[in-house]
C-alpha cells in the first residue's frame, strides 16, 4: 500500500493510534477504514476494543476530551506501546489536543512514508508496506 498524499482524520483512533500506520492495516488486501468509521476489515482486538466502547458511551471522539483522561485502559496500553514500540499514544492525543489533528497527521505523513518507495512504514514492526524495507 502506498502512503496517500494526505491522511484522512478518521484515521485517528481515540486512544491516540494513527490507525494509517498499523500493520493490520498495511498489509491486507482489505485494510480497515480506521476506529471510528466502522469495523469493516478490522481485527478481532480492535472490534472489541473497551476504549472504542467507553468513549461512545461518554458522547466523546478522543480519550483526551474526556475529563479522566489518562485512565486505566489508556495508561495500560500507552504502557504495552512503549515498551513494544517504542511510541507514546498519549504524547500523540496531547499534541492532537495542542496542535490539532491536522499537523499531527502531517507529521506523520513525513515519518511514516517509506522514503525509497512512497510505501507505508508500520509503526508495529518499522518495516514498509511496498519494499519491506526497514525504518532505522
Amino acid at each position: 500500500m502506498k502512503m496517500p498524499p494526505a491522511i484522512d482524520a478518521a484515521f485517528f483512533a481515540p486512544c491516540g493510534m494513527n490507525c494509517m500506520v498499523c500493520y493490520k492495516h498495511c498489509y491486507v488486501k482489505k485494510p480497515c477504514v480506521g476506529c471510528l468509521p466502522g469495523d469493516d476489515g478490522k481485527p478481532g482486538h480492535c472490534r472489541k476494543c473497551k476504549i472504542k466502547d467507553c468513549i461512545r458511551e461518554k458522547g466523546l471522539t478522543y480519550c483526551f476530551e474526556c475529563s479522566s483522561f489518562p485512565c486505566k485502559l489508556i495508561e495500560n496500553l500507552e504502557k504495552s506501546y512503549n515498551q513494544c514500540y517504542g511510541a507514546s499514544l498519549m504524547q500523540s492525543s496531547i499534541f492532537v489536543k495542542e496542535h490539532g489533528l491536522a499537523a499531527f497527521m502531517e507529521q506523520q505523513l513525513e515519518t511514516y512514508t517509506c522514503p525509497n518507495c512512497g510505501g507505508v512504514i508500520s509503526l508495529h514492526d518499522a518495516e514498509c508496506s511496498e519494499c519491506q524495507t526497514k525504518a532505522k
